[in-house]
């Protein structure tokens, strides 16, 4: 049986990775003759996760635009490169679709795909749409968004779907509530500084209730060494401190709250395994996109937001002891958050895709 090439492109960040990753799996159980082709950047975090998930894989040599100053020039450089290397893909390769996950390395890929008059989907997952699907929406064929607020931005062409999350996510189970609070903090795939900074000072103010805190946190690779050192130094040595967890849906189960970022896919997997969640947004987020993210989990009642304007550690501190010491709230928090829950994103998505490929096959 001929095999029929998806090309799925995008990435950088866990963020991308993961639910091109959840649609991928989806498609190939829908039909035995897909091949999935993966087109991203060239980071180490992302070859390492599509080589652990065994993907056949493209990198792309590309960099953002937006927001790079004087790497802007740079990134413009890389932009014919770009083009013609996805024309080439798209020749050899000969897809029936093509999937923008988002971020700029989907940027060329889709807009040459749509060029070749192949049909093409992006998926939106902030509440605001990024630079690059901004730019992709009068060329492309489809768009799945996240959250339904989003819909008007794509004239049209947008369905609510939801953002796909690992299958993982929706298997945990309400965690037993105990006389310890268990925390999981983490900034991203790449970490955050600022977090990873609030967090260790906060702890010196924390130091008396250690034996009531369980923490887990995801540092990032770059910051690993000094915020572990940080944890020891500080009477923490029992918290758990790694650059990057790859099982991070076990991370999920044993926590009570979460403590992190509201990228698009954080916000998906707090929704599907219903955690409780105190949400810092990135301030320096492109059209301050996480804290709108983070708006649709507040006004649900499952998530509080903490601001980087109004952040301090102290602050941060009493929000861990309240938690601690009311954690019928993060009963309460888990409940609400049964109301955003949209089912399985990737269901949805994958049934837009079948119908993208069917409709352009009656025209052939």
């Amino acid at each position: 049986m001929a095999k029929k090439n998806i090309i799925i492109c995008g990435g950088g960040t866990a963020g991308h990775i993961y639910p091109a990753l959840s649609i991928a799996e989806k498609l190939k159980l829908s039909a035995p003759d897909f091949h999935i082709i993966f087109v991203g950047t060239t980071r180490e975090l992302e070859k390492n996760i599509m080589e652990k998930h065994k993907t056949d894989f493209i990198p792309l040599k590309i960099e953002g635009l937006k927001g790079k100053g004087i790497k802007t020039i740079k990134s413009l450089f890389l932009l014919p490169y770009a083009f013609i290397k996805s024309l080439i893909i798209l020749i050899k390769k000969q897809p029936v679709l093509v999937i923008g996950v988002g971020g700029y390395s989907s940027g060329p890929m889709v807009l040459m795909a749509a060029w070749m008059k192949k049909p093409t989907l992006i998926m939106e997952q902030n509440s605001i749409p990024g630079f690059t699907n901004k730019a992709l929406i009068p060329w492309v064929t489809k768009a799945a968004v996240a959250f339904r607020s989003s819909l008007p931005y794509f004239k049209g062409k947008g369905m609510y779907t939801g953002n796909p999350v690992r299958k993982e996510f929706y298997k945990l189970v309400p965690k037993k509530r105990e006389d310890r609070l268990s925390l999981l903090i983490f900034g991203g795939s790449q970490g955050s500084k600022f977090l990873n900074q609030g967090m260790t000072e906060a702890l010196p103010f924390l130091l008396k209730y250690r034996n009531q805190l369980i923490v887990f946190h995801q540092t990032g690779q770059q910051d690993h060494s000094w915020v572990k050192n940080s944890y020891s130094e500080r009477g923490f040595s029992q918290a758990v401190v790694e650059p990057y967890f790859f099982n991070m849906e076990e991370y999920f189960q044993r926590s009570d709250l979460i403590i992190c970022r509201a990228g698009a896919t954080t916000i998906a997997e707090l929704i599907a395994a219903k955690k409780a969640s105190l949400l810092i947004p990135f301030a320096q987020a492109a059209d301050n996109h996480q804290y709108f993210n983070a708006q649709e989990l507040e006004k649900s009642g499952g998530a509080e937001i903490l601001t980087e304007h109004e952040f301090t550690a102290e602050k941060l501190v009493k929000k861990i002891l309240y938690f601690l010491e009311n954690q019928e709230k993060i009963t309460q928090m888990e409940k609400n958050l049964s109301r955003l829950e949209p089912g399985d994103a990737a269901d949805k998505i994958v049934g837009i895709c079948l119908e993208l490929m069917e409709n352009n096959q009656g025209r052939n």
